[in-house]
């Protein structure tokens, strides 16, 4: 069914995923997870993880490692620009206020001009660190003006909290599907496509199992057990349409809570994919032709439309949407014209549509709602590249503002 590259691919996957990056062994104590027929070579990437733990046992004398994070503006992987570095600290903190205003070159992160250069990093996140574990920690962080203290431009964060404050007793949630797609090492094509030609059309690779078919489930389960070991709210994952194509769910959060852990969910998975030697792309259509894009359909309430008697409000929230259709799609991601066309699941991006159940409406609404007359609704729209807190803020304000 496959070519023979394609069978090779999908065995070296999970030979170079078992190697224990999700658990730090002793060199004595690795056990042997996946026995490799005599006289084949061990796969350059398990070796290279290998390496990359010998010494994370070491003590650090007391010592804290703070993985600073934050948002450039130029691009680095995966069609994101996410950064960070590392600062010692001298015991673990309980809270951002702890931590100190740090600073970068914003000139080369597309942020600032070379001649003022400085930007300052505001700590306003902590999650536990899974790749260095024990007491060090990643630090989510704001991109402030060295001077002003103010947001600088591509600062979204800041924007988004703001308008959350306005009306905090509504307690809205998101729960957020990211899809993604791993890629070679080439950077050009899905895991499981063949150098040559197309793999078997979309059907077995949903939710699927198998060898063949659910094509890089150890770098999405390991992506998982990150999320859950730093503190992500991550509900589940599940392998999409497309070969390669995978989804994890976040949520559901409160307020700016859902755009903080989509970044560092995001920062986790390029973070595993770096370990294991694999790329991933978040582009809403990563492979043109019969093939689904991908999307981060957006789940939404706030307390009333929980509330028994809710539906009503689910509709009004709904049919405001409606009226700033074009509006929501300026800001719902990057090339999401080659993914909303109206076939693969998806509402054309001309029209706004709603419905029950109808996974081909620009918004669903569960049957559980509709039976219940209380609950959520998804927004379907926003592309995988979206900016979490653009949209988590966008549709807040439409509906509530």
């Amino acid at each position: 069914m496959f070519a023979r590259g394609v069978r090779q691919l999908r065995f070296a996957a999970p030979v170079a995923c078992a190697g224990g990056a999700v658990k730090t062994w002793h060199s004595d104590q690795r056990p042997q997870m996946f026995s490799m027929p005599k006289g084949m070579p061990q796969p350059a990437v398990a070796k290279c993880e290998e390496a990359s733990n010998f010494l994370a046992d070491l003590p650090q004398n007391g010592k804290v490692m703070a993985e600073y994070v934050w948002l450039g503006a130029s691009g680095t992987t995966g069609g994101f620009d996410i950064r960070s570095k590392t600062m010692t600290l001298d015991k673990k903190p309980t809270s951002p206020s702890e931590l100190r205003i740090w600073n970068y070159d914003g000139s080369s992160t597309g942020q600032a001009p070379g001649n003022d250069s400085e930007v300052l990093l505001k700590p306003v996140a902590i999650y536990k660190d899974p790749f260095r574990r024990g007491d060090n920690v990643l630090v989510l962080c704001e991109a402030i003006h060295p001077v002003s203290k103010a947001p600088i431009a591509t600062n979204t964060r800041s924007a988004a909290k703001a308008l959350f404050d306005k009306k905090l007793e509504l307690k809205p949630w998101f729960g957020i599907e990211q899809e993604y797609t791993l890629i070679k090492k080439d950077g050009i094509r899905p895991l499981g496509f063949p150098e040559v030609g197309s793999p078997a059309p979309q059907g077995p690779y949903y939710c699927g199992a198998g060898f063949d078919s659910a094509i890089g489930r150890p770098i999405a389960d390991m992506h998982y057990k990150a999320c859950l070991y730093s503190g992500v709210k991550i509900a589940g994952i599940n392998a999409e349409v497309m070969p390669g194509q995978w989804e994890y769910q976040v949520g559901p959060c409160e307020g700016i809570q859902s755009g903080d852990d989509m970044w560092m969910s995001r920062y986790l998975m390029i973070r595993v994919c770096e370990s294991l030697g694999v790329n991933v792309t978040f582009d809403p259509k990563p492979m043109s032709g019969d093939w689904n894009g991908a999307g981060c359909h957006t789940n939404y309430s706030t307390e009333p439309m929980r509330a028994p008697g809710g539906y009503t409000e689910i509709i009004k929230a709904i049919e405001k949407l409606g009226k700033k259709h074009e509006e929501h799609i300026k800001v719902y991601g990057e090339g999401n014209e080659r993914r909303l066309t109206g076939a693969h699941e998806t509402a054309p991006i001309t029209a706004f549509s709603y419905g029950v159940a109808n996974r081909g409406c620009s918004v669903r609404i569960p049957r559980d709602a509709e039976a219940n007359k209380c609950g959520y609704f998804e927004d379907r729209r926003p592309a995988s590249n979206m900016d979490p807190y653009v949209v988590t803020s966008k549709i807040f304000q439409t509906t509530c503002l």
